[in-house]
């Protein structure tokens, strides 16, 4: 299983909005493309909140291969859409992980 790892940095006025968004539309679209079986939304806890909450948009899916697929299909319209909406008030890195048993 491979995890697809997004995570967030965000601005302390776009808070509540934005995981509202996450968990009723951005995350549903993401796993809706076909490429993921599920996605969750983490908090980061125990860091330095001042400037705004870290969050982790976690997406899982069976293969490397689908999540490369999702990646050069469908994440450069996705992502897009987030700074289209948020802007800068939100700063994002992603990481690939696989789970081991």
């Amino acid at each position: 299983m491979i995890v697809y790892n997004v995570t967030s940095k965000l601005d302390w006025s776009i808070h509540d909005a934005w995981v509202k968004w996450m968990l009723e539309e951005h995350i549903p679209e993401v796993v809706a493309t076909g490429y993921f079986t599920s996605g969750q939304l983490l908090k980061l806890l125990e860091i330095e909140e001042e400037d705004g909450p870290t969050y982790t948009a976690q997406y899982f899916a069976e293969t490397k291969q689908k999540q490369e697929e999702y990646v050069q299909q469908h994440a450069a319209a996705l992502r897009q859409k987030v700074f289209d909406k948020w802007g800068n008030r939100i700063i994002a890195f992603r990481s690939i992980m696989e789970v081991v048993q």
